[in-house]
């Protein structure tokens, strides 16, 4: 099989968590830049990259790197990419985004323009037509420019990887599942470890980390756009990741993850999105206040994405609120707490200085990503708790 170099968009701040999970599938990590990790794999790689990665946005088949500074240069480089190696006469092939970074070409309908003339130019040459067809399956090309480079990369899933599929209904404010998957991946928890979110929301976090406690591989219940280019991925490939994933999922374990929220609906469709993503038994939701946060047992965890205050008539609150969580946490034994938040008093009136802080682009916006370690736990039958 032919080896390609795939492109995996992540987070900016959760490139570590991303090259881990990619060397752990077994493929070669070739280069890890802001945002995004570069690795080479196989027709198969492809396959498994969409169905097992949890913290990518998406996979993409890498046709080249290209240095453009005029219209013209884009036009000539792009043509110049052997882009028959990858979409057939009768594909349907388009730039579906372009952004631009620190690059003297930034607007993206002129650089989507210019490429797709490009590209058509090279296919009409090369299948020696001047009209297609593009009935067959789809290429959507996306480009990204850092300083005049041009990474070009061919869309191998679709809809974003983060929509996983279970989640149907949602509240204000939701994390993304691939953030939220390489939050927990930041903390050393494991799944026979006590995790609580106290402010679930939707309930991705739990969910996420009942799909790692039951190694249930994120991609299993949905399609990739990749499954239609049967010229290059045969679906065998597709069937050999998906039996394997169905293999290794395992719900007979008994886990302690919970989910809180002072909202009914949010515990409501919490509880729904669980259900949907087939972990609802490895989860215990319930409405309760972060004041009322209490566990018998110590050296649990709380990952959490409390308020943030986005909103100006949100803001007096936070104070009040960031203390009670405070409160709480100080009187669980021997826990540790990782929090997301933007707003930046959260340790001041947590009461706390936290031992680690990570920064974290949740989209667009600044976050930090606050950790309060707690002592690890003895070794088992080493001391009594």
């Amino acid at each position: 099989m032919n080896l390609w170099e795939l492109t995996a968009p992540c987070h900016f701040g959760t490139e570590a968590v991303l090259k881990r999970e990619i060397l752990d599938l077994g493929y070669e990590v070739t280069r890890v830049e802001d945002g995004r990790v570069t690795f080479e794999a196989d027709a198969q790689g492809v396959a498994d990259a969409n169905l097992f990665l949890r913290t990518t946005e998406r996979v993409l088949l890498k046709v080249g790197e290209v240095k453009a500074e005029t219209f013209d240069e884009l036009f000539e480089k792009t043509k110049a990419l052997p882009w028959e190696n990858y979409i057939p006469k009768n594909g349907k092939f388009w730039v579906a985004k372009a952004n631009s970074i620190k690059s003297k070409l930034f607007s993206p309908s002129d650089i989507q323009s210019i490429m797709k003339k490009a590209i058509v130019e090279r296919l009409k040459g090369i299948y020696g037509i001047s009209w297609f067809p593009e009935d067959g399956p789809e290429f959507p090309i996306r480009v990204a420019f850092m300083k005049d480079v041009a990474l070009i990369g061919i869309d191998t899933s679709g809809v974003s990887l983060h929509k996983r599929g279970y989640r149907q209904m949602t509240v204000k404010a939701p994390i993304t599942e691939t953030l939220a998957s390489a939050l927990l991946m930041l903390t050393p928890w494991k799944k026979d470890r006590i995790l609580v979110d106290p402010f679930c929301g939707s309930g991705t976090f739990p969910i996420e980390a009942a799909m790692m406690a039951a190694d249930m591989a994120p991609g299993l219940n949905r399609h990739f756009l990749a499954e239609s280019w049967e010229h290059l991925i045969p679906k065998e490939c597709w069937e050999d990741a998906r039996e394997e994933a169905r293999e290794r999922v395992n719900l007979d374990i008994e886990t302690d993850i919970q989910g809180f929220d002072i909202d009914a609906a949010a515990i409501k469709a919490a509880r729904a999105n669980a259900k949907m993503a087939g972990v609802d038994r490895l989860i215990h939701f319930q409405q309760r206040p972060v004041s009322e946060l209490h566990h018998s047992k110590p050296f649990g965890f709380i990952v959490t994405n409390p308020p943030y205050g986005e909103r100006i008539e949100e803001k007096s609150n936070l104070p009040a609120l960031y203390r009670e969580i405070g409160e709480s946490y100080k009187g669980l034994d021997r826990w540790s707490m990782y929090l997301i938040t933007a707003y930046d008093k959260a340790e001041n009136d947590i009461g706390r200085k936290a031992d680690k802080n990570r920064k974290i682009y949740n989209g667009m916006m600044k976050t930090y990503y606050y950790q309060f370690l707690g002592p690890r736990p003895p070794k088992k039958g080493s001391i009594k708790e």
